[in-house]
């Protein structure tokens, strides 16, 4: 069927666009030697997960225990947590996951040595641990070069844990005001990691894996230096505004919320039917991924969600309110593609108008 005849709200996926953004990751990755482990967390679907791997990813990312077990149950079979994970109950389902594939995920802390250590005795496979370096976020992993080296020796100490490397997430280029500052923080946020890189290998524990990742700066095609093993960027399959703008353009956005206009209460205000648990109310204040608006309507320029309630969408436009009518249907591209992914059940993927399949959202609420 035609796209316009789904019900509304509903989460569409060009495949064309699809199709090209995994093809042009992969090829820069390749470009550099090395590897590409996409994180998933942006679709959460296990269906685009393997099309990353049959692409040439060498396996997945994901940020909690929930989606890694879904993944898994899915036939992925290489993932990567890139989070810490704390709590008992938690680390007894990585171990179980780790009877069957082959699983990885973060710390910063001895605590979490500690408890890792305890849950995995007697298990036939050490845990494998990254450690994550913080390099400028200001969120989580490790800062002072003395706690690492503290930490790499309670991992050295363990019998059931097993460095496997170290990662960073440079988020903080979202904010960066031009192409110039967004190098200058990836190249400050690769060359800190690679300086953890070689601490751990004076320590006699050196990396099999240094991981780094965020979307904008393989967006341009920056550099990846020697020591860096691994990318993993996740926006950039589906993209959203806010990646958009960073290279000024709408033309590899895979993903729109179709949506139905129900009401034209006054002459520039158009409702649609689709809200803040559609399309959510995020949006990015900052530098070159800077939003207008709470999602752009892809069919025409310049306009944008104006304010959302839990289910409506509030647009003021009266041009736009003179073009439509009540019962039209229009695509929105979301500022944040990643939490939209996690507020719809299924997406459908289409190609020149049509329908071609749906596809569930499996890891969709998976937070635990």
């Amino acid at each position: 069927m035609n796209y316009l005849e789904i019900d509304t709200p509903a989460l569409l996926i060009e495949k064309d666009i699809l199709y090209k953004n995994i093809k042009s990751m992969q090829e820069y990755a390749d470009a550099y030697k090395v590897n590409l482990r996409p994180h998933t967390k942006t679709h959460k679907m296990p269906k685009l997960a393997k099309i990353q791997e049959e692409a040439g990813a060498t396996g997945i990312t994901v940020a909690k225990v929930g989606e890694a077990e879904v993944m898994a149950k899915n036939g992925l079979k290489n993932i990567f947590i890139a989070n810490e994970i704390v709590g008992k109950t938690k680390i007894q389902r990585i171990r179980k996951l780790s009877e069957t594939i082959d699983i990885s995920f973060g710390i910063d802390s001895v605590y979490q040595v500690n408890e890792i250590e305890e849950v995995f005795q007697g298990s036939a496979k050490k845990a494998q641990v990254l450690v994550e370096i913080e390099v400028g976020e200001k969120r989580s992993g490790i800062i002072e070069e003395s706690d690492f080296r503290t930490l790499l020796e309670a991992v050295k100490n363990s019998h059931n844990l097993h460095l496997k490397g170290i990662f960073s997430h440079d988020g903080h280029t979202y904010a960066a005001e031009s192409v110039g500052e967004c190098k200058e923080l990836y190249n400050a946020s690769v060359s800190r990691t690679l300086r953890f890189a070689e601490i751990a290998t004076e320590m006699g524990l050196k990396p099999e894996v240094v991981s780094i990742g965020s979307t904008p700066p393989f967006m341009f095609k920056f550099e990846i230096p020697k020591g860096v093993t691994e990318i993993r960027p996740g926006t950039y399959i589906l993209m959203d505004a806010s990646q958009s703008n960073v290279i000024g353009s709408y033309e590899k956005c895979a993903a729109t919320v179709l949506t139905t206009i129900i009401s034209k209460p006054t002459k520039e205000r158009v409702i649609t039917d689709v809200g803040a648990k559609g399309i959510t109310a995020q949006t990015r204040t900052k530098g070159l991924t800077a939003t207008k608006g709470l999602g752009k309507i892809k069919e025409f320029e310049n306009v944008y969600i104006h304010g959302v309630f839990d289910e409506h969408a509030i647009i003021y436009n009266e041009e736009f309110n003179r073009q439509v009518s009540v019962g039209d249907k229009v695509r929105i591209i979301p500022n944040h593609i990643c939490p939209v992914s996690n507020l719809h059940e299924k997406a459908y993927l289409v190609s020149k108008g049509k329908v071609l399949e749906e596809i569930l959202i499996e890891c969709r609420g998976k937070l635990q």
